[in-house]
C-alpha cells in the first residue's frame, strides 16, 4: 500500500502541498519544546486567568447571541407570510460584508456623539459581533427550516402540538446540525478577532498574544500562547462535530411519496398571519435587527466619508486601493489555484488517505490570523538566517529579508488562512461532473489535461469564480495577519481604518472603512443568488 502510494503522483504532490500548508501548525507546536518556567509563573500570575476568562465569555456570549438572532430570523421568515418577508429572506444576509471592528469603530463614534453610553466593553464586544455573525446562522438554519417537510406540521397538527411546541421538539432538533455548525463558525470568528478587541481594550488571547510578543519581547510565549488559542478553537470544532456524532437526517423531498402516486413530499409552507398585530410585529422584528446590524452603521460611515471628502488625500486613498486589490487578487488567483490541485489530487488519486491530506489542509481556516503569523515567522525568519548565512559565504554581502518581512510571508498566510474557502467551491463544482465523463474522455484516448482543458474547465468557471470573489473579499478584510506579516510601509484598506480607529482618529477611518463594506456585499449577492437557484 505503502509503494503504491508513492508511485502516484496526485499523491505525492497532495503530500507536498500539505506538508507545506501545514509548516505554522508544526512551528508552534515546536515551541512547546522549550518552555520558560519563570516567564510562564509571570503570566499565570498576572493575566492568563483574563485571558481565557475574556475569551471564553466572548466565544460563548457570541455563539449565544447569534445562535437566537440567527434561528429566530430562520424560522420567522420561513414558517410565516409577512409584509417583506421574500426581501428579508436575502437583505438579512447584508451584515455578512460588515467586518466586527469596523461595526465597533462605527458605534462607538456614534455613541459617542450622542452621548449616550460607552461601549467599550465585553458586552460591547459581544453585542457587535453578535450582530454581523449572526448570518452564518441564519444562514444554514433558514436551509435547515426550509428543507423540513409539509407533513411533519400536519401530523404535529392532528395530534394536538402548537406551533411553538413544534418548533421546540421537532423543528429545531432537527436543524440542531446546521444550527451548531454556525454558531462553532460565529465562536470562531469570535475567538480569532483582534480589531475589535484591540480597540475595546479588552484581554483575549489574541490581544495578549500581541502583548507578549510586541510589549514584552517574548516570541516565543507569544507562540505558545498562539498554540493554546489554535487548541481551543479545535477543541470547540472537534465539540462542535462530536455533538452530532450520532445525528443522522435524510429528506425524501421531491420523491414520490409511493409508487403508485405521483404526488411528491413538498416543504412546508409558510403560515399566513390573520393577525395585523403579529403581520407586523414580525416585520418590525426583522428590520430592527437589519437596521442596527446593517442600516445604521453603513449610514453613518457614508455621511464620515462624505465629510471628508474635501480633505482625503487621494494620492494615500489610491495607494490603499491599489495595494489592497493587488494583495486580493493575486491572492485569489494562488489559493484557487492550489485547491484545484488538491481537489484535482482528491479526485484522480487512487489512495484514499488523500482525502485526509486535503482536510488537514483546510483546517487553517479554523485557526486565527494571529496564530498562523506566528507559525510563518519563526520558520521564515530561521530561513531568512540560513539564506543570508549562506549568500555572505558566498558573495560577501547580506541579502536582507527574504521570506519574512516580505509578500512571501503574507501571500503563505493568506493561502493557509483561506484554502478552506476555495476548496469548498471547487470540491463542490468537481463533485457535480460525474466520473463516468472522465472514463469516456480517457477510453477515447484523450489524457487528463485534455479532459480538465475542455471539459472540466468550461464546467467548473462558475464555481472557480465564486471562489476567487470570496477569497479576494476575505483576504480584503483580513487585519490580524496583514497587520504583522506585511512588509515595512506597506497599507492597506483594512490596516489603514484599523490605525485610524486605534489613535481615535474615527472619521478618518470612514472613508477605508466604508470601501470594504461595500466590496463585501458583492459576495453577499452571489449567495443569495446561489440560496435561491438552490
Amino acid at each position: 500500500m505503502a509503494i503504491t502510494s508513492l508511485r502516484d503522483p496526485w499523491f505525492i504532490s497532495a503530500l507536498c502541498l500539505c506538508a507545506l500548508l501545514g509548516v505554522p501548525i508544526i512551528a508552534i507546536l515546536w515551541s512547546f519544546t522549550e518552555i520558560s518556567v519563570p516567564l510562564w509563573t509571570h503570566l499565570i500570575d498576572t493575566n492568563l486567568s483574563l485571558y481565557i476568562g475574556n475569551s471564553l465569555l466572548l466565544a460563548l456570549g457570541v455563539g449565544l447571541g447569534s445562535g437566537i438572532l440567527g434561528v429566530s430570523l430562520a424560522w420567522c421568515v420561513t414558517q410565516y407570510e409577512f409584509w417583506g418577508r421574500s426581501w428579508f429572506q436575502w437583505a438579512l444576509l447584508l451584515p455578512l460584508a460588515m467586518p466586527a471592528y469596523i461595526m465597533a469603530y462605527t458605534y462607538t463614534g456614534l455613541f459617542d456623539d450622542l452621548g449616550w453610553f460607552d461601549s467599550r466593553s465585553l458586552v460591547g464586544a459581544i453585542a457587535f459581533m453578535s450582530l454581523v455573525l449572526y448570518p452564518y446562522v441564519f444562514m444554514l438554519a433558514k436551509t435547515a427550516f426550509s428543507g423540513q417537510q409539509q407533513q411533519y406540521q400536519e401530523v404535529a397538527a392532528t395530534l394536538g402540538i402548537t406551533r411553538s411546541a413544534y418548533f421546540i421538539k421537532i423543528a429545531l432538533p432537527i436543524a440542531r446540525p446546521a444550527v451548531l455548525t454556525g454558531v462553532a463558525l460565529a465562536m470562531m470568528e469570535a475567538l480569532a478577532d483582534y480589531g475589535t478587541v484591540a480597540f475595546f481594550g479588552i484581554s483575549t488571547f489574541t490581544t495578549g498574544i500581541f502583548r507578549t510578543w510586541f510589549g514584552m519581547g517574548e516570541m516565543q510565549l507569544a507562540s505558545q500562547l498562539a498554540g493554546g488559542l489554535a487548541l481551543f478553537v479545535l477543541i470547540v470544532l472537534g465539540l462542535e462535530k462530536h455533538s452530532r456524532r450520532n445525528m443522522r437526517f435524510y429528506q425524501t423531498q421531491d420523491l414520490p411519496v409511493n409508487k403508485h402516486s405521483s404526488s411528491t413530499v413538498q416543504p412546508a409552507n409558510p403560515l399566513t398571519i390573520q393577525s395585523p398585530l403579529s403581520y407586523y410585529l414580525l416585520s418590525a422584528y426583522c428590520f430592527t435587527v437589519l437596521l442596527i446590524a446593517f442600516i445604521v452603521p453603513v449610514t453613518q460611515l457614508c455621511v464620515w466619508a462624505w465629510g471628508t471628502v474635501q480633505t482625503i488625500d487621494v494620492a494615500e486613498y489610491w495607494t490603499l486601493l491599489v495595494n489592497s486589490f493587488s494583495l486580493a487578487f493575486v491572492s485569489s488567483i494562488l489559493i484557487v489555484f492550489i485547491a484545484l490541485c488538491l481537489s484535482y489530487a482528491q479526485r484522480f488519486s487512487q489512495t484514499k488517505s488523500v482525502g485526509y491530506l486535503t482536510q488537514f489542509a483546510s483546517l487553517g481556516y479554523a485557526i486565527p490570523g494571529t496564530v498562523l503569523a506566528i507559525g510563518i515567522l519563526q520558520p521564515f525568519g530561521w530561513l531568512d538566517e540560513q539564506v543570508n548565512y549562506i549568500w555572505y559565504e558566498w558573495f560577501g554581502e547580506y541579502i536582507g529579508l527574504v521570506f519574512s518581512g516580505t509578500f512571501v510571508a503574507l501571500f503563505f498566510a493568506y493561502c493557509v488562512r483561506f484554502l478552506s474557502v476555495a476548496m469548498h467551491n471547487t470540491q463542490t463544482g468537481l463533485e457535480r461532473i460525474k466520473p463516468n465523463i472522465d472514463d469516456a474522455v480517457l477510453t477515447l484516448g484523450r489524457g487528463r489535461m485534455s479532459l480538465m482543458r475542455r471539459i472540466h474547465f468550461p464546467l467548473l468557471r462558475k464555481s472557480l469564480l465564486a471562489a476567487s470573489i470570496l477569497v479576494f473579499v476575505d483576504v480584503l478584510k483580513e487585519l490580524p495577519a496583514t497587520l504583522i506579516l506585511r512588509p515595512f510601509n506597506f497599507n492597506t484598506l483594512a490596516v489603514k481604518a484599523f490605525e485610524y480607529a486605534s489613535d481615535e482618529r474615527l472619521i478618518a477611518a470612514a472613508l477605508p472603512s466604508v470601501t470594504i463594506v461595500i466590496i463585501g456585499i458583492i459576495p453577499v449577492i452571489m449567495l443569495t443568488r446561489a440560496m435561491k437557484q438552490s
